[in-house]
């Protein structure tokens, strides 16, 4: 699985870093970014599509890699 922000959607809100701060941290100009990669670890799965859910901008792709 991959998750990925579009950054053109994101408003800042940061409900990922708080639903998964594994995957996401803030940047400094106070919006999302993906840590890494992308690539999310099994172990991190439930906190992506959490982060995903809660996104109010829709800003979070997820790609599973297993389709």
């Amino acid at each position: 699985m991959k998750i990925r922000i579009e950054s053109e959607r994101c408003k800042g809100h940061q409900n990922c870093v708080r639903a998964a701060p594994e995957l996401f941290v803030v940047g400094e100009d106070g919006f999302a970014q993906v840590r890494e990669c992308g690539d999310v670890p099994p172990a991190l799965k439930e906190q992506a599509l959490l982060a995903w859910a809660n996104c109010p901008e829709f800003a979070i792709e997820v790609e599973d890699a297993e389709r």
